[in-house]
């Protein structure tokens, strides 16, 4: 095992001059709204149509909205309640126009992004040791690459874990992500033992006090019994040296997949005691909505999202900015 520093030069990299909170809730809210244009031109034109046109919400107006809701892949499930939710509402009391049905829409989407969501609390004594883990091809070592950078921009102290030993290249890609946030990388040889220089890496976490520790792990499917039991001695590992670690296991998931990725991750959130979610690759897809799905369907938070390839193209995932980029 080899600890190696890669903070290229010695001199602190330029920190940008600090931004008002109105400068950053605007900035953050562009971000969001670019990153979801593929579904909004999608979901977000087909509820203009049903505004435009409804004076009063009948069943028919409501029969084209569930065809625009799972367009977007927020699957049925949690169309059909969606659904369900504003016939109620409709029963009691009548939905006047176009402008109240879109309300109303907003106010049911953006309860289901919040139910699940909860806050992260740092742990009594560092690190915050934090697993990503998937399938391969979601982007998890570019994941772990930007969270250190998303770190390091809240002046907390990182460390990055190589522990995906077993695909060619990971431990290099991860090497290089390490350089570009300024931070310090843990790794070992190709082939050897994760939870081995897990041990390494939570060790050197604690003597340095190191805020936040990410470890990378390697891709692998529910299915893969070796690898999941690898998984599972990495969690024993850190459990041993941090009693509550890991304090967080993000799941990484790509979200051009939608429906096809949502029905892997149910799978996988039960082997893995995954907590949260980080939504990669938001902008390339017109199928956003399964942020909501994933949400509902299985009770966890998008705690991230991916929207470009950049090392700051990570944005922490706010349901009110959502749904208000998505549907206006």
């Amino acid at each position: 095992m080899s600890f190696i520093s890669l903070f290229g030069n010695k001199s602190e990299p330029e920190k940008p001059e600090p931004e008002e909170p109105e400068q950053k809730k605007s900035g953050f809210f562009s971000r969001m709204r670019e990153a979801v244009t593929r579904t909004r031109e999608s979901l977000g034109s087909k509820i203009e149509g049903i505004v435009a046109m409804t004076r009063t919400v009948d069943e028919a107006s409501l029969e084209d909205l569930e065809m625009a809701l799972l367009s977007s892949d927020i699957g049925v499930q949690t169309t059909t309640e969606i659904l369900d939710a504003l016939r109620d509402r409709a029963k009691r009391r009548a939905i006047e126009g176009g402008e109240e049905l879109r309300s109303l829409l907003k106010a049911q989407i953006r309860s289901i992004l919040e139910a699940p969501q909860k806050p992260v609390i740092d742990p009594a004594q560092p690190p915050r040791v934090t697993f990503l883990v998937g399938v391969n091809g979601t982007g998890k070592t570019t994941t772990s690459g930007k969270l250190a950078a998303w770190s390091r921009a809240r002046n907390r102290t990182v460390l990055l874990c190589a522990a995906d030993t077993f695909r060619a290249a990971a431990i290099e890609q991860l090497e290089v992500w390490a350089t570009r946030s300024g931070v310090e990388i843990i790794k070992t040889r190709q082939g050897a033992d994760p939870a081995a220089v897990l041990y390494d890496a939570v060790t050197a976490a604690k003597a340095r006090n190191t805020a936040d520790l990410y470890v990378d792990t390697a891709g692998r499917l529910h299915t893969k019994t070796g690898l999941m039991d690898e998984l599972e001695k990495m969690r024993r590992t850190a459990s041993r040296l941090i009693p509550e670690a890991p304090h967080e296991v993000l799941l990484v998931m790509d979200a051009t997949t939608g429906q096809n990725g949502l029905q892997q991750a149910r799978l996988f959130t039960q082997s893995a005691g995954v907590t949260g979610i980080v939504l990669t690759k938001l902008d390339g897809t017109a199928k956003g909505g399964i942020a909501v799905a994933i949400a509902r369907e299985l009770n966890l938070p998008v705690r991230f999202v991916g929207v470009g390839e950049k090392m700051t193209d990570l944005l922490e995932f706010s349901p009110e900015a959502f749904v208000d980029s998505l549907l206006g």
